[in-house]
């Protein structure tokens, strides 16, 4: 990480790598652990940042994408090369993992990054302020003015830290629940008449944007200078991309770039359209049940079909009977044998799978599997899938004449060359299978849809007008993968279905518009809708709810993870509690 200077010598931003010297919990923050102090060597060539800097950092090895932005706490110059300190709120999964970092790991490093405060005037009366882990830069910056030139005032909703390097002629902390200072935001100590009073003429400030509208508010009242710290999601820190873009009265402005630090005068705070969700939170556990198409489900998730087999198989890993539902491994009249050659290759953050259906047939499905399945308590659901029409209805029918409560109908298959997903490209194929099926079996029909379909709502609504009591949606994305070896395709069909967390995004959107178009319908012609595709954590889960689905299927994150799908229903339930929602139909489709 050589040092690289612009012509002002102000360092430029550059690529490396950092050692970590320490990484610990930081004394005061609350709750405890929720706040780590990172120590980073970087090389005795490297570039020394300036007051208000940061850093993108991500861990080695990492599994997220992108650095997170995290301002400079401390920075030293010594002999083995330069000492940076950082404050870092564990939060996500980027920051846990930097939280999580050990002696001698390594980090990777770009920057220095953005702008500085500007130092104050000689004359100047220097009020500086920082909430929350927005205390790092301001502090950082503090420790370059003189003992006892400024004045600091520092807001935590409980407790305090990042205040051992300050020399203040008055450190004035407030809490929320009075924990450390004066009761109360930061307005309880800090206002336009405490800045005249005390003759600041200027102020630097750090923190959550609320807080810094605020501050933004008494200094134009108080005629003063202010000089905002801002924050923003990052992608390459540089300016290139233009993904961090702040809102000012001269035009967007790039954070990484033109920031973080900007004339107070000139932001834009006005208020976002959406508030977060404020209820009072639940003093009971929430009701968890979802009703879809008259079956009742204890809970909304459900084990995808393909990736729990018949339920048993994961019997001794985790109780499956905490879940809501199982689908079977997809059934065909005949016993097929699935495809040949490789049937699954890893890819970032998802699985190509090429199984082909293999399974035992309906029949033996109905003597052995079966009654198994029926002496668990998750509400058991056959998905059928067939080579031809024929087939699909002589299975529904043999289905009809079990136990079975429900049937997902599966014409959605990527991974076989007759049937499957063949019925679900169009509008006529999958309204002609759903109406034969739908006249074989009195049974609830949720029909699975495909994401490669060209009109999928159009798909979802001509199903649902053929018969379909519910519909799924989505099953895997096409793919392809190359051996690098050969040269040739590595599937034997060639083609193949990815899932995994790097499709919820789309499989999402999927869901989002297939509600928005049947929500649309007359109350009395609206039918369930159950979201899968790439659903890892509660928090996909949720987001897969709040687009309206009333389920969730969960099907790959099981092999990364066993015990993803309890994991997940016990997350809804403490968002649930959390957030005031008594059940699950009280914030479903709450996006739309």
């Amino acid at each position: 990480m050589k040092q690289i200077t612009d012509c002002a010598g102000v360092p430029l931003p550059v690529f490396g790598k950092g050692i970590v010297i320490s990484c610990g919990e930081v004394a005061g923050a609350r709750p405890a652990g929720s706040v780590f102090l990172l120590t980073v060597r970087l090389a005795a060539d490297a570039a020394e940042p300036l007051a208000g800097q940061f850093y993108l950092l991500r861990s080695e090895p990492s599994g997220v994408l992108l650095g997170r932005p995290i301002s400079v706490y401390t920075a030293n110059r010594t002999a083995d090369g330069v000492l940076l300190g950082f404050l870092i709120l564990k939060k996500g999964a980027g920051t846990q993992e930097l939280c999580a970092v050990r002696p001698g790991d390594g980090i990777e490093v770009l920057g220095p990054l953005g702008n500085t405060f500007p130092a104050p005037r000689a004359d100047d009366r220097a009020c500086i302020a920082g909430g929350g882990i927005g205390i790092a830069p301001v502090a950082g910056f503090a420790t370059t003015l003189p003992d006892g030139s400024y004045d600091f005032y520092a807001s935590f909703k409980s407790g305090s830290y990042g205040l051992e390097h300050i020399a203040a002629k008055n450190l004035i902390v407030t809490t929320d629940d009075g924990s450390e200072g004066i009761r109360g935001m930061i307005s309880a100590a800090l206002t336009a008449d405490v800045i005249r009073q005390r003759g600041y003429t200027v102020l630097y400030a750090c923190g959550p944007t609320p807080m810094l509208a605020y501050l933004q508010g008494i200094c134009a009242q108080a005629g003063i200078r202010a000089y905002l710290s801002m924050e923003n999601r990052m992608a390459c820190g540089v300016g290139a991309c233009l993904g961090c873009t702040i809102a000012t009265t001269q035009g967007n402005k790039r954070c990484c770039k033109d920031g973080p630090v900007f004339d107070g005068a000139t932001l834009d705070f006005t208020p976002p359209k959406d508030r977060p969700i404020r209820l009072p939170p639940l003093p009971s556990e929430p009701d968890l049940s979802v009703d879809i198409a008259g079956v009742r489900f204890s809970n909304p998730v459900i084990a995808a079909s393909g990736t729990f087999g018949y339920g048993s198989e994961y019997a001794s890993v985790f109780d499956v009977n905490k879940l809501g539902g199982i689908c079977s491994k997809g059934l065909t009249l005949q016993a097929r044998g699935g495809n040949t050659g490789i049937r699954l290759v890893e890819t970032p953050s998802g699985l190509i799978n090429s199984i082909g259906l293999e399974n035992p047939g309906i029949d033996h499905f109905i003597q052995h599997e079966l009654p198994a399945m029926l002496r668990l308590r998750p509400v058991t659901i056959a998905n059928l899938s067939g080579s031809s029409l024929e087939t699909y209805v002589e299975g529904a029918r043999l289905l009809d004449a079990t136990d079975v409560p429900m049937i997902e109908l599966n014409i959605s298959c990527p991974n076989v060359k007759a049937g499957g997903m063949a019925f679900g490209m169009d509008c006529a194929a999958a309204a002609s299978v759903t109406k034969a099926v739908r006249a074989a079996t009195k049974k609830p029909l949720m029909v699975k849809l495909t994401p490669n379909a060209p009109d999928l709502v159009g798909i979802a609504l001509a199903v649902r007008e053929a018969g379909a009591d519910a519909i799924s949606l989505v099953n895997t994305f096409q793919a392809l993968a190359i051996d690098l070896n050969t040269g040739r395709p590595v599937f034997d069909n060639v083609r193949a279905g990815l899932s995994g967390p790097a499709v919820k995004p789309i499989a999402l959107r999927m869901v989002y518009d297939v509600v928005q178009a049947i929500s649309r319908l007359p109350e009395r012609e609206r039918i369930p809708v159950v979201g899968l595709g790439g659903i890892a954590t509660w928090q996909d889960a949720v987001e897969f709810l709040l687009a309206g689905a009333a389920a969730v299927q969960v099907g790959t994150a099981t092999f990364a993870n066993p015990l993803a799908m309890t994991q997940i229903a016990d997350g809804i339930a403490a968002w649930m509690k959390a957030k005031g929602f008594r059940t699950i139909a009280e914030f479903r489709g709450m996006a739309q």
